[in-house]
């Protein structure tokens, strides 16, 4: 009979892999990129120490999303073709190495990262949501943490939690794609509402608790809370198109078909990921120890730093070993 519950890792692929390429410039690799994203996957792995991992990546030939709004991220440019390349091989490298993935006709990486917490959430697991995405916020609950890679690379990361996040952003997580929508997201081509910022946005929620609230509320108490620009704004017509727009762009679907947590169950097998790795040119080796049932390398005089997200971690037994945890450090939650 297979054990319930667990830690389930969920990775963005295409987000992790564009900062794994970007971080690449110059490297005399075949597939830096690759690598690097294998790399994430890694050293994430090591520190959290879950029981499952899947990699979610968007579908390459079709968009729901700008099916809908042609508009949606259409200002981009162009991939590199290198980058183009190294996305196509991704998916196909990590089932070869054994790693669960996911890409979802027509839905993105996004949507896999939603509909994998909330399948494990009911399934009784907790998950930790990896991306650079800031999306990801409003998946948080008491079950679903979000490992967020910033400029900086990996030790730059932050693990955000359901108590961590209004300290970060004045908002709970249920309120995030509210917040987001009012304030616009230039990466996906989506203006916010005129003279709405994060502090505006985080104020008005933190006032009215929705934007359907504020929409709804007297102009006076509005206009208290964010000035008169700001309420001039949100009482244009337009405001409303805005917001609906955005929220129903925003909003992940959370019912697509993903491998239960189970089936995506850690370890590895050794051999089986170094072959994969290696017919793309990628040599790892103990570095891998976390996704294949290994001991911890020994810590050499000069190691690496850990990243300063890992100290807020608390201690979970994991086959037989303890990982140690530390208080928290201000501005971040302890993971669940």
């Amino acid at each position: 009979m297979l054990r319930t519950g667990g830690l389930l890792l969920v990775l963005d692929g295409n987000s992790l892999l564009h900062r794994a390429y970007h971080a690449s410039d110059g490297s005399l690799e075949p597939a830096p990129a690759l690598r690097g994203l294998i790399g994430y996957l890694a050293r994430a792995a090591a520190h959290l120490r879950p029981d499952a991992v899947l990699v979610g990546f968007d579908c390459p030939v079709d968009s729901a999303r700008r099916t809908d709004h042609p508009d949606y991220k259409a200002h981009r440019p162009a991939k590199p073709a290198e980058l183009t390349r190294q996305l196509a091989l991704a998916p196909d490298l990590l089932r070869a190495a054994g790693v669960g993935t996911v890409v979802p006709p027509a839905y993105e990486a996004d949507d896999v990262l939603a509909s994998s917490a909330t399948l494990a959430r009911r399934l009784g697991w907790r998950s930790v949501l990896m991306t650079s995405d800031r999306d990801a916020f409003a998946l948080i609950d008491e079950s679903t943490s979000v490992l967020r890679v910033r400029n900086g690379g990996f030790d730059r990361s932050v693990l955000v939690d359901h108590e961590s996040l209004p300290a970060m952003y004045g908002v709970r997580p249920e309120q995030y794609t509210d917040f987001a929508a009012l304030r616009g997201d230039p990466s996906d081509n989506l203006p916010g509402v005129r003279r709405f910022g994060a502090r505006t946005a985080a104020r008005l929620l933190a006032a009215f608790g929705s934007v359907d609230a504020a929409f709804e509320a007297d102009a006076d108490a509005v206009r208290k809370i964010v000035g008169d620009l700001a309420a001039a704004a949100l009482s244009e017509p337009t405001a409303r198109l805005v917001v609906d727009r955005n929220r129903s762009l925003m909003r992940m679907r959370r019912d697509l078909p993903v491998p239960s947590p189970d089936s995506a169950r850690l370890p590895l097998d050794y051999l089986v990921i170094r072959r994969a790795l290696r017919e793309h040119g990628i040599n790892l080796g103990p570095s891998l120890w976390a996704l294949t049932g290994g001991d911890a390398p020994a810590i050499p005089a000069q190691a690496e730093p850990e990243p300063a997200w890992a100290a807020v971690l608390q201690p979970r037994v994991l086959r037989g070993s303890m990982s140690g945890r530390r208080d928290p450090t201000p501005g971040q939650g302890a993971l669940f």
